[in-house]
Parts: structure tokens; C-alpha cells; sequence
């Protein structure tokens, strides 16, 4: 198309021709120009061929004004006034501008948006993938948080300082954007929103959790370790931070952070909730709240006795079948009662039962315990009271009882002993005993505190490759340690102790009281556990405990007297000490009465069998607290009163013409002599008041000699030759040099 410029004329040009006037269709008429009508055809010819018709006029943006239109079809105005009356340009009267941008420039743009958006792309699809990889958690955990019967509400820090700079906050909004994207794309292409971005914080602390929790399920042992260690020191954390990370964290982290020391409550969930009892001969909504406390007594006992009829009662340990019969028996008793039967008047009249000699339940729950104990010993029996319902059922007593400490800690010895087979450990976190556990650890009493460490330790395989079996406990460390265990020492208490009480501090009140022998919890704390630990911390610390009596009045299981020998006795225990570990290590025993005797007997075996090689091998030292080598008056009048008092069998056993005593004493000497073990004996001085009337030195100097070794006496009784009055007393200090010397080359001094 010809360029229409060249025919335009200023608007003043038309204003100044001669022959043109306004007429009333327009703002100018032309008249008409002289020439041919075959000229003026030919001169619009020209003029339509050189600016288009009114159409394309008007896509090229100018304005044909209806007055030209009218005069065009007239054909009566020259090539000239046509041009300048009907073609305007849009716009000023400076110079035209362009519509169309350069192709170079175009392209310039095209570059710079498309790196933009590709390196946008690459940066947001790297952030996904890295968001991903790091918050790959167990979706277990979303799932629990759904069950939930409570809320977590996130508390706005005050504190400008905990807010960082634009880096953060634009971070921050990038992950939100990244989350929206992800629920957008997850709802068109209808597939399920990965989870793991929607609990996502991009919060510094908030971030710091999560990978902890992801690196305390690491298939890297040390990583694991590490991360649990880290979570267990954190304590600045939100409530609602504590309780997500206790949804979230798997079997082997909880068990962990259980067994760390000063470890935050909050970081495990409470136990779930067990339904109510049930009683189908009395409508529950009809009773008093003190009839209601009696019914739910009287089901815990109907629950306890069915647990115990439905375990195996063939082929077993006559001391299970006796324990087992006999809860049987006394919990039968109460059902009578409690159903209406012989000695309740009145029919179903429990008030009236409740005054006559009903057992009462606590002592009850105790003998079933007490059987239960002893099944729990058995692994196939484990698995039946699992599949029973037995660890509900023990959560529940437990929860109740929270007064008797008998109770619990028969409760707990339980799940110890079921800890032992690893494929139920699943089961006991499931029923909510970690929880349980880890606050048990936070008690004062040293007895609670070790049974709730025993079960613990059975139950984290991660650092503990030990098995510590009924009445074995460990006193140090109880705790997840970074501290390297270099030896071993062994506690063996005597005749009517204790592994916790025996290495008590000194007694207040030196008799031998009723109080003191059934072993009441009002005892000083241990100090093998506080004052040995502390001393020497590179020491695994080890108490054990079994059965023993003066008289068979007080047996707790009188059937089989040749379980209280010393050579049964010291068969049962050194199994369990291997179990333990026991021979691994350089070891110290430490002995008290009847105790040394076992020690003996343990070592002499061990040395005729080629197994236990390493348990004589790595002895370095033993020391005895007037232990009886050649017997103790205590048997001589026992015996001489045994009409009276009824002697058990290891009483008969300490008395000084028993030939197994002599037989022993002899071979040991004999082999300690070949070994040149180290040893220290303690000599008591002062006669021991047994009951209010009898006052007896239960170990003379001579009978605490042994022949070997030093042998210092000290000016105490029989029960407090082992009880040092306070840690810079003699006893004590003594016993803690001879530890370090035999120990020299392990301790490092």
C-alpha cells in the first residue's frame, strides 16, 4: 500500500481554499471542480488505489468521517480535498509512533523471562525434593494424630530475636507455596496428599525436631544413638512440640529416651485407656461409690484368677504349681464371700462380708502376683499371658494400686521378666509400659528405681546386649551412658538379705527386728549405687538377689528343700550371671555371709568347666564380710533349738561339722591358691541381737578367716559389717582401695 502521509494537508489548508462553504450535512461543502465526469472517475481511481478502501482506512487506525463518506458517493470532490477530508492520523501532531516492537527486542525478552522461569522451576523442584528427603517420616504418626482427643496449639513467640531475616521469611513462604501446590495437584490428578509436607514447619526449632526424629530411625546405629542423645538433652521445646515427637518416634527411640537421664515426662504418651471393669451379678449405677471401689476389687481378682487358670499348669516347677494353687486357693475364699456364699449373712449382703475376716483384696492381688512371678519366669507362659491380655490387665491393677508399692513392684518384675523374650517387646510398648517405666526411673527408692532399670535394659537392644534375669539388677549405670565399661563388680548378699538392702548404710536401730527381716522400704540409700559409682564410673555396678531364711516359719515356697543349698543355688545363679555378662570383663566379687559361701562354690565349678573359662580367668579380686568358711554359731543354735525354731536347710548347712562345708572351704583354697586371687576378708567383733531376747556373734574371727589374704576385723555386728556409717569410714574407704588396686590396670591409676 502507497504511504497515505503525502496526502495529507494541514486542517488550516482547508479552511483557506476558495470555493468551499459549510453546508448543513457537514462542516464543508466543495463545489464542484471544472474538468470531464471521465477525469474525476479516473482521479478517484487513483486515490481509492492509493489509500485502500474505508475499511482498511480504518484498521490502520484512521477516522473517515461520515460528511467524506456522504460526499464520496457523490464523486464530486478532487483527489486532493478527498484525501485531506476523509483521512485523519490518531493522535498529536508530533511525530507517528510505532505499535510493533522490533523482533531483536522481542527475542531480548523472550531470553531473560524464559531463564527466569526455568531457574524459578529448577529452584522449586530442588526445594521440593530436599523438603522431601528430609521430612521422610513414618506416616504412623499422622495416622495417631487423628485419633487424638486433644488439640496443640502453637504459642507465638513474643521475642523479636527468634525471627530472622528476609532469607527466613521468604523461605518460609516458599514452603507454604510448595505445600498449596502439592494439595493443589493432589485434588486435580486425585491422588492421595504426601503427608509428609503437610505437619511441616519451616520454624528453626521446629526443624531441628524433625530431623531428629529422622535420624533416631537411622539404619546407622551410631546416628541413632547420637540423634536420641540430642533429643533426650533438649528441654526448651513447646508442650505440643513434646507430645507430636512422642507420636512420632518409633519402639526403639521411646526405650531410648526411657533409659536417658533427667529425660522430659512429655516426650512419652500415657498409657491408653483400658474399658471399664464389668460385674454381671450387681448393676454397677444401683452401688455406692464405696460398694463400687469393692465390686471393681472384687473383678481385678476374677480377671487375675482366670489369667492364672487359663497358663499351663502341667509339667511345671513345684514352686509355680505351689505359688499358683495358692492364690488360687485364697482368691477362691474372697469369690465365696463375695458372691453370697458360707460366710457372708444377709445373701449378697457386702457390707456384712466386709466386717467378718474377709482376705482383703491387696493381699489377694499379691498371691496371684506372687504366681505370676514365678510363670513369668517361663518363656512359653510369657506368650500366654500376652495373648490374655495379660499386660492390660497389669496396667490396670497397676494404675489403681498406686499406693502399694508391693504391688508395683511385683508388677514391674513381671514385665522385666517378659522383656527377656525380644518378639514381646512390641507388645509392652504397645500397652503403654515404657511411659510407666521411664517414671518409675525418676523415684526415690533405689528398689522401684532398679526394677523399673532392669526391664529397660532387657528391653533396649540397641546398647545392651546383656540379659538381666529375675533377681539380677544392675546398679550402675542404669542410664544410657557414653562412659565405657572397663569391670565388672558382684554383689552377694547373705542370709536373710537383699540385693538393695544388704549394702544399705549403717542401721539406726543394729536388732534384727520382724520389721527389718521382711524387708521394708525404710533403709538408708545404697552405696554401691551412689558412693561406688561415683568413684569409679568406667564400673558396671551388679547386685543379685534370691531367697533365704532362717527358719522355715517364714519360707515363701517349702516344697523341694534342695533349692536352699548352696550347690542348687549357685548352679541357678551363675546361669544367670552369664547371661548378664558376667566373665566378659575383668571382675571384683563382694561378698556378705552366706553370699561368700556361693562365691565359692560359683568359682570352684567354674574352674572344673572349660565354658566358664573366663570367669576364673578375668577374677581379679575377691572380698568377704565375715563370711562363715568354717561355719556360724547361728546353725549350732538353731539346730539345738530346732523344735522351736524349725531351721531352714542353708541354716543347716553353716554348721560347722557339715562335710559340704568343709569339702568346699578345701577346694577353693586349693584352686585360690594355684590363681593367686587378691583377697580381703572383714571380721565381725560385736554380737548381733536377733528378735528381743537372743543375742548371738553369728561369725567368729575364726570362722571369717580364711586362710588367705587380709583379714581385718572391725567393731561391728553381723549385719553392719557390710553398712558403712558414712562414705569416709573405714569400711568403705578400705573396700574401695582394694577395688582400685586389683582394678589398676583397667581404672587407669
Amino acid at each position: 500500500m502507497r504511504n497515505l502521509n503525502s496526502f495529507l494537508l494541514p486542517t488550516h489548508f482547508l479552511r483557506a481554499q476558495p470555493g468551499l462553504d459549510e453546508t448543513p450535512c457537514g462542516r464543508h461543502r466543495t463545489r464542484q471542480p471544472a474538468g470531464s465526469r471521465a477525469r474525476r472517475k479516473a482521479m478517484l481511481r487513483d486515490a481509492a488505489a492509493a489509500c485502500g478502501t474505508v475499511a482498511q482506512l480504518q484498521q490502520a487506525n484512521w477516522r473517515v468521517f461520515t460528511p467524506c463518506r456522504a460526499w464520496l458517493s457523490n464523486e464530486s470532490m478532487s483527489l486532493s480535498a478527498y484525501c485531506v477530508l476523509c483521512c485523519r492520523r490518531i493522535g498529536t501532531s508530533g511525530p507517528p509512533t510505532k505499535n510493533d516492537l522490533p523482533w531483536k527486542d522481542l527475542r531480548k525478552i523472550a531470553k531473560l523471562t524464559g531463564s527466569l522461569t526455568l531457574g524459578g522451576f529448577v529452584f522449586i523442584t530442588y526445594e521440593v525434593l530436599a523438603l522431601k528427603k528430609l521430612l521422610k517420616i513414618d506416616t504412623q504418626a499422622v495416622q495417631q494424630e487423628k485419633l487424638k482427643s486433644y488439640i496443640y496449639v502453637h504459642r507465638a513467640s513474643l521475642d523479636p530475636s527468634e525471627y530472622q531475616g528476609i532469607t527466613y521469611q521468604a523461605r518460609k513462604e516458599l514452603h507454604k507455596a510448595v505445600r498449596k501446590v502439592l494439595q493443589a495437584e493432589a485434588k486435580i490428578l486425585r491422588r492421595p496428599f504426601n503427608e509428609h509436607f503437610s505437619t511441616f514447619d519451616a520454624e528453626e526449632h521446629e526443624c531441628a525436631l524433625w530431623l531428629l526424629l529422622k535420624r533416631s530411625q537411622s539404619e546407622d546405629k551410631m546416628v541413632r544413638l547420637q540423634a536420641v542423645q540430642d533429643l533426650a538433652r533438649n528441654s526448651h521445646w513447646h508442650d505440643y512440640q513434646y507430645r507430636t515427637a512422642a507420636q512420632a518416634c518409633d519402639q526403639r527411640t521411646a526405650i531410648g529416651l526411657a533409659r536417658s537421664q533427667d529425660i522430659d515426662l512429655r516426650f512419652f504418651l500415657p498409657p491408653p485407656p483400658l474399658p471399664k471393669v464389668k460385674d454381671n451379678f450387681y448393676p454397677v449405677s444401683l452401688l455406692t461409690e464405696k460398694s463400687q471401689k469393692y465390686f471393681e476389687d472384687y473383678a481385678i481378682e476374677d480377671e487375675l484368677r482366670l489369667l492364672l487358670v487359663s497358663l499351663p499348669q502341667t509339667d511345671l516347677d513345684q514352686c509355680v504349681q505351689y505359688f499358683t494353687s495358692l492364690a488360687l486357693r485364697e482368691s477362691s475364699q474372697t469369690l465365696a464371700a463375695q458372691r453370697g456364699g458360707l460366710w457372708c449373712f444377709g445373701g449378697n449382703g457386702l457390707p456384712y462380708c466386709e466386717t467378718l475376716s474377709k482376705i482383703p483384696s491387696e493381699t489377694v492381688e499379691l498371691f496371684c502376683l506372687q504366681a505370676l512371678v514365678q510363670h513369668s519366669k517361663v518363656s512359653t507362659h510369657c506368650d500366654k499371658i500376652e495373648a490374655k491380655g495379660g499386660l492390660q490387665l497389669l496396667q490396670r491393677i497397676y494404675q489403681l494400686r498406686k499406693d502399694s508399692a508391693k504391688i508395683q513392684r511385683n508388677i514391674i518384675r513381671i514385665i522385666g521378666n517378659m522383656a527377656l523374650d525380644e518378639h514381646l517387646h512390641s507388645s509392652i510398648v504397645r500397652a503403654g509400659w515404657v511411659s510407666v517405666l521411664a517414671e518409675v526411673m525418676k523415684s526415690p527408692h533405689v528398689i522401684q528405681f532398679s526394677h523399673a532399670a532392669r526391664a529397660l535394659a532387657n528391653l533396649d537392644r540397641d546398647t545392651v546386649q546383656e540379659k538381666y534375669s529375675d533377681g539380677v539388677y544392675v546398679l550402675h549405670p542404669q542410664y544410657r551412658s557414653s562412659q565405657p565399661i572397663k569391670a565388672d563388680i558382684l554383689f552377694v548378699h547373705g542370709l536373710m538379705g537383699a540385693a538393695f538392702k544388704t549394702w544399705r548404710q549403717q542401721d539406726i536401730d543394729p536388732s534384727l527386728d520382724e520389721k527389718a527381716s521382711e524387708g521394708e522400704e525404710d533403709y538408708s540409700e545404697c552405696w554401691p549405687k551412689t558412693w561406688l559409682a561415683s568413684d569409679c564410673p568406667a564400673l558396671r555396678i551388679v547386685s543379685v538377689e534370691y531367697d533365704t531364711h532362717v527358719s522355715d516359719w517364714k519360707a515363701k515356697c517349702p516344697v523341694e528343700a534342695h533349692r536352699k543349698s548352696i550347690a542348687y543355688r549357685s548352679n541357678e545363679l551363675i546361669k544367670k550371671l552369664r547371661a548378664a555378662g558376667i566373665g566378659e570383663r575383668p571382675l571384683v566379687w563382694v561378698s556378705h555371709s552366706m553370699g561368700g559361701l556361693l562365691v565359692k562354690k560359683m568359682l570352684v565349678d567354674a574352674s572344673k568347666n572349660p565354658e566358664m573359662d573366663k570367669i576364673v580367668n578375668n577374677t581379679r579380686g575377691i572380698i568377704f564380710y565375715s563370711v562363715p568358711h568354717h561355719g556360724s554359731r547361728l546353725a549350732e543354735y538353731s539346730i539345738n533349738a530346732r523344735y522351736l525354731l524349725f531351721p531352714s536347710a542353708e541354716v543347716k548347712e553353716l554348721s560347722k561339722d557339715s562335710p559340704a562345708l568343709k569339702e568346699l572351704n578345701d577346694d577353693f583354697l586349693s584352686f585360690a591358691k594355684d590363681k593367686k586371687f587378691p583377697v580381703l576378708s572383714f571380721a565381725e567383733t560385736l554380737p548381733t541381737h536377733i528378735g528381743s531376747m537372743i543375742k548371738l556373734h553369728v561369725v567368729p574371727v575364726e570362722s571369717a578367716n580364711l586362710g588367705i589374704g587380709d583379714l581385718i576385723p572391725v567393731a561391728v555386728n553381723h549385719l553392719n559389717i557390710c553398712k558403712p556409717k558414712k562414705k569416709d569410714a573405714f569400711l568403705y574407704q578400705r573396700t574401695l582401695k582394694f577395688i582400685q588396686d586389683a582394678l589398676a590396670r583397667e581404672l587407669g591409676s
